[in-house]
């Protein structure tokens, strides 16, 4: 059997946001074992699974991808869209568009301290829209 979903997100802030609970939320009951596929449908976002007690991960992933990946490098060809844009490309690529999660007793089964981010890469991303497919 097999589901699937869009979930618009809020538009977020540029950094890392758990959006975990936002998802539980919409997720239709879940079956008692199968998997969860989400994909981020933007190019200048990304998704992931990482640490969700302490807030601190959260800020300095933000710092070491843009270090890592700096605006205004002068070797950007792609600049049309503004100084963020060509850089939050290359970090969606480098983070990924997508996760698969387990399904397990009808529930996400996540690690204690994993959560799900939402990787901001934009100073104004805007809304950002996920498709969930749930397959049992």
């Amino acid at each position: 059997m097999t589901g699937q979903l869009e979930i618009t997100l809020p538009a977020f802030k540029r950094g890392y946001h758990l959006i975990t609970d936002l998802i539980e939320r919409k997720l239709p009951p879940l079956p008692e074992k199968g998997l969860v596929n989400i994909l981020l449908q933007h190019t200048s976002a990304g998704i992931s699974l990482n640490e969700n007690a302490d807030p601190s991960v959260r800020i300095d992933f933000e710092s070491f991808m843009n270090k890592l990946i700096p605006e205004n490098n002068q070797f950007y060809s792609h600049s049309d869209e503004g100084d963020d844009d060509m850089p939050a490309h290359l970090k969606a690529s480098l983070i990924g568009a997508s996760l698969t999660i387990p399904i397990t007793n009808h529930r996400l089964n996540l690690g204690t301290w994993q959560g799900i981010y939402l990787c901001e890469f934009r100073n104004s991303g805007g809304c950002r829209r996920l498709v969930v497919t749930v397959i049992s």
